[in-house]
């Protein structure tokens, strides 16, 4: 019997992420650079939290993530109604594209940026269209004369792997031109809470304009990349959608319990902004001073390298010395000369350092 499926799915390729592998995970001694979470860790009572209801686990949890809603309505200002939660913010990602990009639709993606855009766009065989930059900010009038029309545009603030930060003014000027082209803006905001000194969110926005979807995630601010908890904000129509396929169950019962406590700990963000913005110059300063090294300027807690070096090696030799980067080399609109590293703590940071001045 043949099996038939989707030609879409026969043909796609899953994204490779930064992180440890399983055989790396049982290796302790192990700094995981490759991986962009909080440097200051878990929030003590989130452990607490996790600790104290285990025994929740026994029951179906609340399929509607009651809690985490109100939870977020608090947090964010937003209505219930333009709010969702999701396992994670890659099931938010797919789920989306499922909903609302078709092979007719066309999408406009910056480059280099977070990969699983294209690769949910491909799975509903979208036409895609790349706009290579380094910053966007700087090519922006370019850009918005790309923008489809009745499309959708992928864009990451600030941009993983680059770093890069949009201001306000510039995405609500790229908003706006595509409402009158009726084109989705999806504006993928995991990383907005780890800027130091800046506040560029434009997730009150979707109150005004209805082509605005927000993506946020829990993951990286409060570093809980093993628990899966994210959400999104838009208008009520979309939300409405994404809530009719939204696998049951999605959201387990430790993760909801996790958010509500994280979304009460404003304070741990303002501790990691605190040392992301110190370790993010200490870094930059040093390894631009190594030979073969020149950092590109970031506004969040990581870092992308240009390198004399090849990319692949590099992680190998640094791996060795029990240090794990990003290589960079599978990113659209890059190649085997950039890596990626998180911003950590001090100690850590002169661990990576140390490693890069001792390379052979």
């Amino acid at each position: 019997m043949k099996i038939r499926t989707k030609s879409s799915i026969l043909g796609h390729i899953p994204v490779i992420h930064g992180g440890k592998n399983a055989s790396q995970m049982a290796d302790t001694h192990i700094i995981d650079f490759s991986s962009n979470i909080s440097p200051i860790g878990i929030p003590l009572s989130i452990k607490q939290s996790i600790k104290k209801n285990l025994d929740s686990i026994r029951n179906y949890p609340d399929i509607h993530s009651s809690s985490v809603i109100s939870s977020l309505k608090n947090y964010t200002g937003l209505e219930k109604s333009n709010l969702l939660v999701g396992n994670g913010a890659i099931e938010i990602i797919y789920n989306f594209c499922f909903a609302f990009l078709s092979k007719n639709t066309r999408v406009l993606i910056p480059i280099p940026t977070f990969q699983e855009y294209e690769a949910a766009a491909k799975l509903n065989n979208c036409k895609i269209s790349y706009f290579k930059t380094m910053d966007l900010s700087e090519n922006l009038d370019e850009f918005i004369s790309k923008i489809p029309k009745n499309g959708c545009i992928f864009i990451c603030n600030p941009n993983n792997p680059t770093g890069k930060l949009l201001q306000k003014n510039q995405l609500l000027r790229i908003i706006k031109e595509a409402k009158k082209l009726s084109t989705i803006v999806f504006v993928d905001e995991c990383f907005i809470e780890m800027v130091p000194d800046s506040n560029e969110s434009i997730i009150s926005a979707v109150k005004k304009y209805d082509n605005l979807f927000i993506l946020r995630s829990l993951t990286k601010s409060f570093a809980l990349p093993g628990i899966r908890i994210g959400y999104a904000a838009a208008s009520k129509q979309i939300i409405q959608v994404l809530q009719k396929i939204k696998i049951p169950w999605s959201v387990n019962s430790l993760a909801q319990d996790a958010a509500n406590v994280a979304l009460k700990n404003k304070s741990h963000l303002k501790k990691s902004n605190l040392i992301i913005k110190k370790e993010l110059n200490y870094l930059t300063n040093k390894i631009n001073h190594l030979n073969g090294f020149d950092c590109n300027k970031s506004s969040t807690n990581f870092i992308l390298i240009r390198t004399k070096r090849n990319s692949t090696n590099l992680q190998k030799k640094l791996l060795e010395k029990k240090i794990l980067i990003r290589d960079c080399k599978n990113f659209r609109g890059l190649n085997n000369h950039y890596i990626r590293v998180a911003v950590k703590s001090h100690k850590d940071n002169l661990k990576l350092v140390k490693a890069l001045e001792n390379l052979k």
